[in-house]
């Protein structure tokens, strides 16, 4: 992939920012309103985001066959990233920057910042969008449950009930009968969808630059913790899924899908569990934005990797 291409892609997207950055700091939209914003994102934006993927293949054997493949993949890397840092900080996990640390550096803004990033870098397989569909529901079973804990180490997270009730999960209820049967929605229906779905990356990168206006820039680029967390989810964690995909004997699509999804900033979603926590607000704010700042230099630079991968 082209260095250039890649960047302004990237940089498009960080530039949705600036307004929302603007709304704070000129009072145009008030601190306290920035959760309404993201409850919009989730609840409405996030499920239409699912249903517009999965709406643009056709079901076929050997597609779902590659989708469960897919799922159970992106499941097992997020699993063995997330145990091997809790095991390594495991003498710190008191301290809510190490805890806010193993799940910044693990799951990733894959639905709102990924899903346009693929479009924009994969228009040549559209089956990415299904196959990040599916990392999008690996990820909201684990960041709901095993992220959750990370955050506050309380084990009652971990529960069927926390996995299965979160909107991504419901929205499957919809559009799997939609895949199998190769149902297409109404032209008017579909329109309203695929806006909203649309609308996701916008919103989004609007709440992180209202985010950054809330922030101390001196506190923001002074935590080592943020930085280290930066390092492992914007460089370690995709280099390793580049050596676990770029072996196995799957479609180049299937590789480019997981390794691009495993290069996108820390989830938002951190820092809204982290809120409803009550504990690690800082921290996770500090890593969710400036993992957001970086990978306008990261991404560019690590998917030229591509160019060497093995179909």
């Amino acid at each position: 992939m082209q260095f250039g291409s890649v960047a302004l892609n990237v940089l498009l997207m960080l530039v949705y920012a600036v307004p929302g950055y603007l709304f704070i700091k000129t009072k145009f939209v008030k601190e306290d309103t920035i959760p309404a914003f993201s409850k919009l994102l989730l609840y409405v934006c996030q499920p239409c985001l699912m249903l517009y993927c999965m709406q643009q293949v056709s079901y076929s054997k050997e597609l779902f066959i590659d989708m469960l493949i897919f799922l159970g993949l992106s499941a097992a890397l997020q699993l063995f990233a997330i145990f091997l840092l809790h095991f390594l900080f495991r003498k710190k996990s008191q301290d809510a920057r190490y805890r806010v640390l193993q799940a910044a550096s693990v799951f990733g803004n894959v639905g709102f910042f990924g899903t346009p990033l693929l479009e924009a870098l994969l228009p040549e397989h559209p089956e990415a969008l299904a196959f990040a569909s599916m990392f999008i529901i690996s990820f909201n079973l684990l960041v709901w449950t095993v992220g959750a804990f990370c955050l506050t180490g309380d084990k009652h997270y971990i529960r069927p009930k926390k996995m299965v009730l979160n909107p991504p999960f419901l929205t499957l209820f919809v559009a799997l009968p939609l895949f199998f049967t190769q149902t297409v929605l109404p032209d008017m229906l579909a329109n309203c969808i695929t806006i909203f779905a649309k609308f996701t990356t916008p919103l989004c990168m609007i709440i992180v630059g209202m985010r950054f206006a809330t922030e101390s820039p001196k506190q923001l680029f002074t935590d080592p913790s943020a930085y280290l967390s930066c390092v492992i989810k914007l460089v370690l964690l995709p280099l390793l899924s580049f050596l676990v995909v770029n072996w196995l004997p799957v479609s180049y699509a299937m590789k480019a899908t997981m390794y691009i999804l495993f290069c996108c900033p820390s989830a938002n979603v951190i820092l809204s569990l982290s809120e409803i926590s009550g504990s690690g607000q800082k921290p996770a704010a500090n890593a969710v934005l400036l993992s957001s700042i970086l990978c306008a230099v990261t991404i560019p630079v690590l998917l030229l990797l591509l160019n060497y991968t093995h179909i």
